[in-house]
């Protein structure tokens, strides 16, 4: 659910309609986007923004209860993985496949520009109660 804040028009009202429970798919330019969940694209130029920057900027206006990520970003993004475990409270690694079918679930895309390996998860709503 949306805490506060005005970002881009188009992410702001897609953030003020989701509910707990609802998922977010926060990913890089190469993921495949799934055909049915709404998608804000914020993408301008590769890494710009940057996958760190968008998830900050998400985190500041939802509530989390969890994500999910490709369990392959251990070792092929190191930066991107401590990232995650940091800034997210209950974090579930998942083979890079899996996580592609988990996002066919999504109510919300976010596209980044960031164009390094496994900068992709999805984020669990919750309530601010």
């Amino acid at each position: 659910m949306k805490r506060s804040g005005i970002l881009n028009r188009h992410l702001a009202g897609a953030l003020a309609e989701l509910g707990h429970g609802d998922t977010v798919l926060v990913c890089d330019a190469g993921m495949p986007i799934p055909v049915g969940p709404r998608v804000v694209d914020l993408a301008f130029r590769a890494g710009i923004p940057s996958f760190a920057e968008v998830l900050d900027g998400l985190l500041d206006e939802l509530v989390v209860e969890g994500g999910t990520a490709a369990e392959e970003v251990r070792e092929a993004n190191a930066e991107t993985d401590r990232l995650l475990h940091d800034s997210l409270p209950s974090l579930a690694l998942v083979p890079h496949e899996e996580l592609k079918g988990l996002s066919a679930g999504a109510r919300l895309v976010v596209r980044t520009g960031e164009a390094r390996p496994y900068a992709n998860v999805l984020l669990r709503c919750g309530v601010f109660f």
